[in-house]
């Protein structure tokens, strides 16, 4: 393939689009990280070295940092520092914020993604099996209480929820452990906490996309020529409605990770999460800055991720319409 027909290619075409999205995303999620830690109030210097500390001291400190630097040239430090890949050091550790995220990225990407695994893993089959239960108008009190209960997980916010699996899993039926890391049973309540709500609105949404495809004139044939129900809901409703049921879980992740700050917090999870509500409280600009830029850059990422293998599953519509 000559170089301008693939240039004109509708895959480069669209992985182009995608790609200088990405970076204009990536470039405001940047200048974001780096000028909303300015708007904190209060003095991060003199928060870290404490309220007694001389003014010499802090001004010293100030200077040493850069912080009494014009705010275009700190932004040019920030820049540069991140070219070398040095996200600067932590105010009140001393630690390099580079190793800081290379610790705990994995603990914030483990827990994260294994909600959202968990959340595909209810919410497809779950969904598919709510609509062949209720379809035609068929057992409509199991239909009232499908939608009563996940309205109502839907609806409840990750930190609630940790707080609750924790008070009636973790010390009330003492089942699991309240926090830490210890073994896979630590790994239950922060995943749950995560996936609960998502899957609560990804079934839903399942449901209505299965019942369409139920009534197609494909699935009256393939159920005309008695084809078992396992080839017919898997063969031909499940990959019919997954391009549906994967944009929805791709608007969902963005929140899902988002949602690690907090469910990290109550269960002492040493992931991102935990280090950027930490650095809040301390006022650690460097530690707030590459959190911010880490989950920010985490969300931009999974939702290009979603958007190719879209493309993949239904490449017609999805190039089409980028």
């Amino acid at each position: 393939m000559s170089l301008p027909r693939l240039l004109r290619h509708p895959w480069t075409v669209f992985l182009t689009r995608r790609t200088a999205r990405l970076l204009l995303s990536l470039g405001i999620v940047l200048t974001a990280s780096f000028a909303m830690v300015h708007l904190i109030p209060g003095d991060p210097v003199r928060a870290a070295l404490g309220i007694d500390a001389a003014p010499a001291l802090v001004a010293a400190r100030r200077h040493q940092i850069g912080l009494d630097a014009p705010l275009l040239a700190q932004f040019r430090h920030y820049l540069g520092g991140l070219v070398h890949g040095d996200l600067g050091t932590s105010l009140i550790t001393g630690t390099p914020v580079a190793e800081l995220v290379r610790t705990r990225l994995p603990a914030t990407l483990e827990i994260a993604g294994l909600a959202f695994l968990a959340t595909l893993a209810v919410a497809l089959p779950g969904g598919l099996l709510a609509a062949v239960h209720t379809r035609d108008g068929r057992h409509p009190r199991s239909e009232l209480a499908f939608t009563v209960v996940t309205a109502g997980l839907a609806g409840v916010p990750d930190f609630v929820l940790a707080a609750g699996l924790t008070a009636l899993l973790a010390v009330g039926l003492q089942l699991l452990p309240v926090a830490g890391t210890a073994g896979a049973e630590s790994f239950v309540l922060p995943v749950l906490a995560l996936s609960v709500a998502p899957a609560a609105v990804l079934v839903r949404i399942v449901r209505v996309e299965a019942l369409k495809v139920l009534g197609e004139d494909y699935l009256r044939t393939a159920r005309s020529k008695r084809l078992s129900p396992s080839r017919r809901y898997l063969r031909h409703a499940a990959p019919n409605m997954a391009t549906a049921a994967l944009t929805v879980a791709g608007s969902l992740l963005p929140g899902m990770i988002a949602g690690t700050v907090l469910v990290e917090k109550v269960f002492g999870w040493p992931g991102i999460g935990s280090a950027m509500a930490q650095s809040v409280v301390a006022q650690d600009y460097p530690v707030i800055q590459a959190m911010v830029l880490i989950l920010g850059s985490a969300v931009l990422l999974s939702g290009l991720l979603v958007d190719v293998l879209l493309a993949v599953l239904d490449p017609r519509s999805t190039i089409r319409e980028s």
